[in-house]
């Protein structure tokens, strides 16, 4: 989100404006502009892919919808909850999006601007990792159970494979990466 305090140009509200900011208020998730696009049109709404654009990047710039880029770099939307400067933290599995109040940021953006000379300082910060969900699974994913007797040690062996002698320790994990969030 943008920290610019410019006043914006007036916006028209027209039709095509608001079927993109009702459904945009109707889904809890990040969305692309051509998945956006697609329920509008599902839905016999008349707003072309460019317009869908425009209206996004305007809402973006208005501070209207928060904006992420995915693994891809494809920009991802969503209406803004905090009506106000944040920042987010992404789980780079699933795009769960916590918005985070970061007075400490701002002050560190602040201050390194001004010390370079810098003015109308202009900043977003986007924190991504695996969200406690998610984190959960994949390690629930990871810890084998022994066929026959159910048990697992530390680490996902079974105590039978624990008294065999191994001929080389694995350090793979399968199955960890994610381009991170595609909704």
């Amino acid at each position: 989100m943008s920290t610019k305090t410019t006043e914006p140009a007036e916006v028209r509200n027209t039709k095509q404006r608001r079927a993109v900011t009702a459904e945009l208020h109707r889904l809890e998730d990040f969305i692309s502009t051509q998945d956006l696009h697609r329920r509008l049109q599902d839905q016999g709404e008349s707003v072309s892919l460019a317009t869908t654009y425009r209206i996004l990047q305007s809402m973006a710039e208005l501070g209207q919808v928060d904006v992420l880029r995915t693994a891809e770099g494809e920009a991802i939307y969503r209406r803004c909850e905090a009506q106000h400067h944040h920042h987010h933290l992404v789980c780079r599995s699933c795009g769960a999006t916590v918005e985070l109040e970061a007075p400490d940021i701002e002050a560190w953006a602040e201050n390194t601007a001004r010390r370079h000379g810098y003015t109308d300082v202009d900043h977003t910060v986007e924190i991504s990792g695996i969200c406690e969900q998610c984190t959960a699974r994949l390690e629930a994913e990871d810890t084998p159970v022994s066929e026959d007797r159910g048990a697992t040690l530390p680490g996902g062996g079974s105590p039978e494979a624990a008294q065999r002698p191994s001929s080389s320790p694995s350090t793979s994990r399968p199955g960890r990466g994610s381009s991170g969030p595609t909704r």
